[in-house]
């Protein structure tokens, strides 16, 4: 049995918990067993329903009981992975102590460096800082969902445009997007994920040009029928440049500026810089550079960096 230990909220986004699904499907398809831990966020457990994950409500912030020895005696836990951020010391030595493996996400709290494997495809900045015992980074280890192969293909035009922030938007990014939308006379398709929570807001700022869409089954064949999508700095524009879709990349969280550099840098996106600096778009945004940017994207991201994260975490238990 493999742990899986989330956090996924309004307040910390839901990246981690979609990024742990499509990595948990497969260890499945190899006949490995997952059992998921995390926080109580009643949208998060209704999507891990949905999907037939098995899972646990845990209190992450308790540092004092020993509750992660108790949960691997109890589900048979021969390898935990966190995709949490900055774990704790305290967290990465309880699981340590019980002789298995530790496996651990984009991680720079100090727990990474108790780690076995960090795999760090999202951190673009201060490498050398990442800690663990073997650290896997860059683009050939982004874990992407795997239907992007099934709606693959290249754009030619802006339009439509899509507006895509994320499972929670914890800071009401969409809200100032499409205001900014509207002040430029702009149309587009709004889509919101399960734990969006400013809907009055943005109620007051659309018009008969923008389209609200919520919960929709499949992001990935969603953005097929989009020219240019604008989004956050998180696993998003990575999976819409790999299918062929341009992103105005948005960063809503510190963390996420890096990211945004580089995807342009890569050349299927376009960084616009942090939410609380952004005043306007690129209306202009030319089809010639729109068809740049797609083929940059399909070209730049492969779609086996699952399959090569699972490989190393494998040889964790072999090799142990």
């Amino acid at each position: 049995m493999f742990a899986i230990c989330i956090e996924s909220s309004h307040l910390r986004g839901m990246g981690h918990l979609y990024r742990s699904m499509n990595f948990a499907d497969e260890l499945i398809q190899r006949g490995r067993q997952v059992h998921f831990f995390l926080n109580d966020d009643d949208a998060s457990k209704s999507i891990l329903r949905k999907r037939g994950f098995h899972f646990d409500i845990v209190d992450l912030s308790d540092h004092e009981s020993c509750w992660e020895a108790e949960m691997i005696l109890k589900k048979g836990i021969k390898l935990w992975i966190n995709d949490r951020l900055n774990t704790t010391q305290i967290h990465a030595e309880k699981i340590i102590r019980e002789k298995i493996p530790l496996v651990t996400f984009d991680d720079r709290g100090e727990g990474a460096n108790k780690a076995n494997l960090n795999i760090a495809a999202l951190c673009f900045n201060d490498i050398e800082k990442l800690k663990g015992d073997r650290v896997l980074h860059g683009i050939d280890y982004l874990i992407l969902n795997k239907d992007i192969v099934r709606y693959r293909h290249q754009r030619k035009s802006p339009q439509p445009l899509l507006v895509t922030l994320g499972g929670s938007d914890s800071w009401g990014v969409t809200v100032k997007v499409v205001s900014l939308l509207v002040k430029q006379d702009m149309a587009a398709t709004v889509i919101l994920g399960p734990g969006f929570k400013h809907n009055r807001e943005l109620e007051k700022c659309i018009n008969q040009k923008i389209t609200i869409k919520r919960n929709v089954y499949s992001l990935v064949k969603e953005m097929s029928n989009y020219g240019l999508a604008i989004t956050g700095g998180g696993i998003t524009p990575f999976e819409a440049n790999a299918a062929g879709l341009p992103c105005l990349v948005i960063a809503t969280e510190d963390f996420e500026e890096p990211v945004g550099r580089a995807l342009q840098k890569i050349g299927g996106s376009l960084y616009l810089g942090k939410h609380d600096e952004l005043n306007e778009f690129c209306a202009d945004i030319t089809c010639t550079k729109i068809k740049e940017m797609s083929k940059k994207g399909i070209e730049k991201f492969c779609l086996d960096g699952v399959k090569n994260v699972v490989d190393h975490v494998e040889s964790l238990l072999r090799n142990g």
